[in-house]
């Protein structure tokens, strides 16, 4: 038993970090496969680009009501039921006889992405001692980081030198192991008296839905689209009640008074705005490399390597750091890069650019994201009081995903106003500006980082309730 309980924060850093690899490399993974998909199972251009917002989607709405749920029946059983539904969906989608099989398939992706993703952080932050947290947060920022950057190139190479299905095949081995691991090596846990909250969540799914799906159809249809419009209306609607039912409802599914913490508040926005710029940057960047440059999809990720590997690197230093100065000067340091690499790329991007000058801008930027994504989950799980971490990790990773969402709707439209897939010297009048525009998004990141206290600490809530105490994991007494 001692030795079980000696090496649990070993297993819960690598149980978790699978899994958000797992979660996270499925946002991207698909685009570099998008031609031969589309050539072996038809469809339109639309078809094709819901293949990757359908996982989006879903993944953004459901997030919050995954970790309500693992709150109220047990944060382990619903990780092994999201992590279950999520093998299985990809199971589905490697199989898919054509191309509307293959989206629904990754509709159900996103709902076990949304239940497993926001517990994979509670579940690390319960196993692992706080002084050991910062380097915890680090590894595995390092592995969503790698995830997220090396999507491109996984999907590419899989599909080039193998088969796209086992872009899909992939997870399968990887979630039937996980699933047993994750019920012998993890305690289980909950938030005591947590309820599910029925009205907030139609309220938050209903609007977070209308948003969401209004950004990732509007560089196709037009935002002045009827649909577009009451889309993205409805949806503003509905998040407003949201926001009203979290002010008066007595026991919400998101408190609103978790806003009146500046750090909780200052970390939410700016990881909104990193990931607008930096998902639409590289969704952008990863076309100029095949379209521009003339490399294969595997080429293509190659060179986006010192981007890549960056975080496998820097994250877990970034961690550390973060434990010896605080949290807040290495988010702001890590924005300031990102926002300077994606402005070095607007700066030499052309036709006949070489490899050479795109070098730092790929560095800065897989250094930069590096030093966010560690420092940042240490600042959100320290805003909120222990029952809370749960919502607030589902909270910050809705509004990620969002973010997300948003940078390829709003970067991919500044791409359509400028340029086009016409000539190499269009495809660089589009790219140019769109990434300027991500530059300036991460840029204003970093500034509301850098508003973040030097400490932070969860708001108070103004009558204490039981049911708000910290999380106690199964079967073990609190600390005293």
């Amino acid at each position: 038993m001692r030795d079980t309980t000696r090496h649990a924060p070993v297993w819960a850093l690598v149980i978790t970090s699978v899994a958000g690899f797992m979660a996270a490399l499925d946002n991207l993974v698909v685009t570099t496969a998008l031609p031969t998909i589309r050539k072996d199972l038809g469809g339109a251009l639309e078809d094709l680009e819901w293949t990757v917002s359908a996982y989006t989607l879903t993944f953004a709405v459901l997030l919050m009501f995954g970790a309500a749920l693992g709150d109220r029946f047990g944060r382990r059983r619903l990780f092994c039921a999201g992590l279950a539904v999520f093998t299985a969906a990809s199971a589905a989608a490697a199989l898919a006889p054509g191309i509307g099989t293959l989206i629904a398939a990754r509709a159900v992706q996103g709902v076990g992405a949304a239940v497993m993703m926001p517990l994979t952080l509670t579940l690390l932050t319960a196993a692992v001692p706080a002084e050991r947290r910062g380097v915890a947060y680090g590894i595995k920022g390092a592995v969503d980081g790698m995830a997220v950057a090396s999507g491109p190139l996984i999907g590419g190479s899989l599909t080039e030198h193998i088969s796209w299905h086992w872009i899909f095949w992939l997870n399968v081995p990887l979630g039937l192991a996980l699933i047993p691991l994750a019920r012998l090596r993890l305690a289980e846990s909950t938030a005591p008296g947590a309820r599910l909250d029925g009205p907030g969540t139609l309220l938050v799914s209903g609007g977070l839905f209308g948003i969401v799906y209004g950004l990732v159809n509007a560089h196709s249809d037009g935002w002045t689209d009827p649909v577009i419009l009451t889309s993205l209306i409805a949806g503003g609607v509905l998040l407003a009640g949201f926001a009203l039912h979290g002010t008066l409802h007595p026991r919400p599914m998101l408190p609103m008074r978790m806003f009146r913490s500046r750090a909780f508040t200052a970390v939410n926005a700016a990881s909104t705005l990193m990931f607008l710029g930096m998902f639409g940057s590289i969704f952008l960047l990863s076309q100029f490399l095949q379209n521009v440059l003339g490399y294969s999809p595997t080429e293509a990720g190659l060179r986006m390597l010192p981007w890549t590997a960056m975080p496998m690197v820097v994250a877990p230093l970034a961690g550390y750091l973060a434990d010896r100065t605080g949290p807040r000067p290495v988010v702001t340091t890590g924005l300031a890069l990102q926002a300077l690499g994606l402005a070095w790329f607007a700066a030499v991007l052309a036709p006949d650019v070489t490899y050479a000058a795109q070098l730092p801008g790929l560095v800065l930027s897989g250094a930069g994201m590096a030093m966010f994504f560690a420092p940042a989950a240490k600042l959100v799980m320290s805003s909120v009081r222990p029952a809370e971490q749960g919502i607030a990790s589902g909270a910050n990773n809705a509004l990620r995903e969002v973010g997300g969402a948003l940078g390829v709707a709003v970067l991919s439209s500044v791409f359509s106003a400028q340029g086009g897939y016409e000539t190499p010297a269009r495809v660089v009048d589009g790219v140019v500006p769109a990434l300027w525009a991500g530059a300036v998004a991460v840029a204003l990141g970093a500034a509301a980082a850098a508003l973040t206290p030097r400490k932070a600490r969860p708001a108070a809530a103004p009558a204490p309730h039981p049911a708000e105490a910290a999380a106690v994991p199964a079967g073990h007494a609190p600390d005293a």
